[in-house]
């Protein structure tokens, strides 16, 4: 079992200030379309195939992975991606919380296995390293947040 969390704060110093509201259409956006968020060519499908008042059912094709995710989104709050379908199964948490001084936060946490793999094999072990690494989720979260940001500017949040 992979188990990965990071947390940033959402405003360091010298950075375009953004509330909640910001982070959470931005959050939104990239729940309806990675392309946004992920460098280029990471994401080259993202399509919303069902969509409810609860919930959005998006396919993707990822890192060349063919993947079906249910996306639960609980406004200004958490968004959840359940690993439907693809390499992974499990769930990928981004959740917008405060700390105690008030100042906001971006975490990020998930609860995953591969599928057709021994738990806590080597491809297991290697992917918890890779999430947990300078290069894992704690960089996806700046990533999303700068991507806000440059949304923010050029108007399309």
């Amino acid at each position: 079992m992979i188990y990965s969390t990071a947390t940033v704060p959402v405003n360091p110093q010298g950075e375009t200030r953004l509330s909640r509201e910001q982070v959470w259409k931005g959050l939104e956006l990239k729940a309806r379309d990675a392309r946004l968020f992920l460098p280029p060519g990471l994401c080259t499908r993202c399509d919303i195939v069902e969509e409810s008042a609860t919930h959005l059912v998006r396919e993707a094709t990822i890192a060349g992975a063919d993947l079906r995710e249910i996306i639960t989104l609980e406004p200004q709050s958490k968004v959840t991606f359940f690993q439907a379908t693809g390499p992974r199964e499990g769930a990928i948490i981004n959740e917008i919380v405060e700390n105690d001084e008030g100042e906001l936060l971006l975490r990020f946490y998930c609860y995953l296995g591969l599928r057709g793999k021994r738990p806590d094999g080597p491809e297991e072990q290697a992917e918890q390293a890779q999430f947990d690494s300078d290069k894992g989720y704690r960089a996806a979260l700046l990533s999303t947040l700068k991507r806000t940001r440059e949304l923010l500017v050029d108007g399309t949040l």
